[in-house]
């Protein structure tokens, strides 16, 4: 192993303040010392509050155990061009009325799709609305909302330089995909990844909201645990398609929120892609994934089923365009999806 490895490797970290690589952003230190698999080295940070010192220093450790090799033992300093100010008490930045989770069993469910629509239709009824993309190693809503290219920016908020969220369609949003590489998987340890959602939730300025909405990783994680821990959940939604295989997985997600340890309400149920509706036959209703399959289940676990979504090329097309179909008025999904908007306001 050589220093130009790990130059190599450090330049598929991207430092969220300047948008660049730690290489590029001068942020690399000339003090790399290699022994074996132990490797030591300083990164130079503006400031001692910059609040991505977590964040890039883990970054950088798995990028040097994922691009040269896993065995690599990195002792990776901080240095700081700047000091901190006097030390200020510590607040959560979450001041929101509702706090939800959206869920899914397993992926490809559409459970994104529905938390970024679920987001608009919020914003669109007047409400002050957040959303934290938490699914680590598949996130999607920069390119749901036409973000890819954003970069969030620190800000001085009473005293704390807070990370500040990107604002699209009347959504606050933050993701880990604004501080990785696109073009590359995110594979992060369990522990790794619930400290980096826990700091896109406590050092950002979300400010006041009514709706706080995190998109969870499919399945049960660390991620999960941190989130019920770190936040007072309202309650959680999860979703499913009519698919038998899905409402194995949907059941244990209703099951993981009532276990005593978590004790989350569960506020209902949506079926995705509950029945396909060709766009030249738009009164026809195929059941590809079989029929009413999560009101069944709704039914069976006794939580309301909140709404049945059709699977449709407009949606499909609109989230990958960026611009979610909650949008468009008159959309009879944007019509569904105001429709369960209104239930959880009521």
């Amino acid at each position: 192993m050589y220093p130009q490895q790990i130059i190599d490797a450090l330049r598929h970290v991207r430092y969220p303040g300047t948008g660049k690589d730690l290489v590029e952003s001068g942020m690399l230190e000339d003090d790399i010392r290699i022994s074996g698999f132990e490797v030591s080295f300083s990164l130079i940070f503006p400031k001692e509050n910059d609040p991505f010192i977590k964040s890039v220093l883990k970054a950088a450790e798995v990028a040097l155990q994922t691009y040269i090799d896993p065995n690599i033992f990195a002792t990776i300093h901080a240095k700081f061009l700047k000091p901190a100010p006097a030390t200020r008490h510590h607040e959560s930045t979450i001041r929101a009325k509702h706090i939800i989770a959206i869920h899914s069993g397993k992926g490809g469910v559409g459970k994104s799709t529905v938390a970024a629509n679920l987001a608009v239709s919020l914003a669109k009824r007047g409400n002050a609305v957040g959303l934290l993309d938490a699914d680590i190693h598949g996130p999607s809503m920069p390119k749901m909302f036409h973000t890819e290219d954003c970069r969030p920016v620190s800000i001085e908020v009473n005293g704390r330089d807070l990370i500040e969220p990107i604002e699209q369609y009347g959504v606050k949003m933050l993701s880990i995909g604004f501080f990785v590489d696109p073009s590359n998987a995110v594979v992060w340890r369990g522990g790794l990844a619930s400290n980096a959602i826990k700091q896109l939730i406590e050092d950002a300025n979300w400010g006041e909201l009514d709706y706080f909405l995190i998109d969870l990783p499919p399945g049960t994680s660390d991620i999960h645990l941190t989130l019920v821990s770190a936040l007072q959940l309202t309650g959680a939604i999860v979703v499913t398609t009519p698919q038998p295989v899905a409402l194995v997985d949907a059941r244990k997600g209703v099951d993981m929120f009532r276990n005593e340890k978590i004790n989350v309400p569960v506020l209902g149920i949506i079926e995705n892609m509950a029945w396909f509706t060709p766009a030249e036959l738009p009164n026809n209703r195929y059941y590809i994934f079989g029929q009413d399959g999560g009101k069944r289940l709704a039914e069976e676990l006794k939580v309301p089923l909140l709404g049945q979504i059709p699977l449709v090329q407009s949606v499909r097309e609109a989230g990958d365009n960026g611009e979610p179909i909650a949008l468009q008025d008159g959309h009879p999904a944007a019509v569904i999806f105001d429709q369960i908007c209104q239930q959880l306001q009521s």
